[in-house]
């Protein structure tokens, strides 16, 4: 590339992503990056609130998709290198890799939680009527918006376009995984892409994106590598608990902005009082984490104590304590919740707002949009007929999580071992 020829993102895993203008897809890429809707998304932190937990992770939305976007060129580059047919998609791929996490909200998948949002419908809402994103497009090939939204509904013609793009083996989740780990300082999070990237075939029968036999080990550690991030990470206690306070804090915030006792800006008066997957396209793209974060600061001083007590716990890391209540039954976990809103009732509490149980849910691998397939001897086969190890990853993993403040943990300690010990 010669100088000043094209774009250069420095990443901290992928070293220099450079874009060329000379190549007409790269240039399109560099167009869309600098697009407003695609620089929002530097203002969205990659891992919601689990800065919080883990202090490190503070990278973005932006630096996650141009990292999976990075990883799809070289699948996909890889790929087209042996089978040339192939190269009339690469726009499509690239693209779509590029914008598949246009449609996060503030904190990203915690406000799918807080406001019942889904960052894949907006995506598609974006992409469809952010009028600069769809002309740039359309421009660059007239149908190239309806095959990216293809690829989102996994209905491409040629499988391997969308299963590079989401499938259980794909440019996200390898970049996701690399990225949280790196910057939570998980050690466990690590996988082998230069061995996957050498392992990922294309089968011109089923046109499916597959593994040389020889990658198996690579992708069961990959797959191992998930199964402890979402264990040890992405499920990690404090992060359940920073997302229930900030749902409460903003469940009261809703409460007192409808009976006026509450001043917001007109963009989070949006959020609180309309249906978040309805809303405005210009009341979506003008939220994101700065917006919220500076009306948690504000509510820490409001004359409501509900609400300035839980937006002063969350801005002062001052969170709420979770207890494993995995091994009671329900009856028993509804039995020392009672308890617990009692204790904090005579406390003078808002006993649901400071308590309440919360599930965490890894479904461990599935047969998601074909699973992953390997080449062998016998033709394609599914990884977990082939591999022990992955057959044990096919249970879903889940935990119940009693929430509550440590200001009555010396009452509650105690009943939850009674409570156990009954059980037992």
């Amino acid at each position: 590339m010669l100088p000043n020829s094209g774009r250069t993102y420095h990443d901290p895993l992928h070293g220099a992503i450079a874009l060329d203008w000379q190549d007409p897809t790269e240039a399109l890429l560099i167009r869309l990056i600098d697009l407003p809707a695609f620089q929002r998304l530097r203002r969205i932190r990659q891992l919601g609130p689990a800065s919080i937990t883990f202090h490190g992770a503070e990278a973005s939305r932006f630096t996650h998709s141009l990292g999976v976007m990075e990883i799809a060129r070289r699948a996909f580059d890889r790929i087209c290198h042996a089978y040339p047919q192939l190269q009339d998609y690469r726009a499509v791929v690239l693209a779509a890799a590029l914008l598949h996490d246009i449609g996060h909200g503030p904190f990203s998948h915690t406000a799918e939680e807080i406001f019942g949002c889904h960052h894949e419908l907006w995506t598609a809402r974006i992409l469809q009527e952010s009028a600069p994103l769809r002309q740039t497009l359309e421009a660059f090939q007239p149908d190239l918006l309806a095959q990216i939204l293809q690829v989102y509904h996994h209905r491409h013609p040629i499988p391997l376009v969308w299963q590079l793009v989401s499938s259980q083996l794909d440019c996200d989740r390898l970049d996701y995984l690399m990225r949280d780990s790196y910057f939570t300082g998980a050690s466990y999070g690590k996988i082998d892409l230069d061995r996957i990237m050498i392992a990922l075939e294309y089968d011109p029968v089923s046109q499916q994106l597959v593994v040389a036999r020889k990658g198996m080990a690579a992708v069961e550690h990959y797959l191992i590598v998930r199964y402890f991030m979402y264990a040890q990470v992405y499920n990690h206690p404090k992060n359940i608990a920073a997302t229930w306070i900030l749902e409460q804090t903003f469940n009261r915030a809703r409460a007192l902005l409808s009976d006026q006792r509450l001043t917001v800006d007109e963009t989070v008066e949006a959020w609180l009082t309309q249906d978040c997957d309805r809303l405005p396209l210009a009341d979506y793209l003008a939220a994101d984490d700065g917006v919220f974060a500076y009306h948690l600061q504000r509510w820490q001083r409001h004359p409501d104590p509900v609400l300035s007590d839980l937006a002063r716990r969350y801005c002062d890391r001052d969170l709420f304590k979770c207890l494993d209540i995995s091994h009671l039954s329900q009856d028993a976990r509804l039995e020392l919740l009672s308890k617990t809103h009692h204790w904090l009732t005579a406390l003078h509490f808002d006993a649901p707002s400071y308590s309440g149980i919360r599930i965490s849910f890894s479904r461990g691998y599935t047969l998601y949009q074909k699973g992953i397939k390997l080449q062998s001897s016998a033709g394609l086969e599914e990884i977990s007929t082939l591999s022990p190890l992955v057959q044990t990853l096919t249970q879903p993993y889940e935990r119940a999580w009693l929430i509550y403040p440590r200001e009555i943990e010396s009452q509650l300690m105690p009943e939850s071992v009674k409570v156990s010990q009954q059980i037992t």
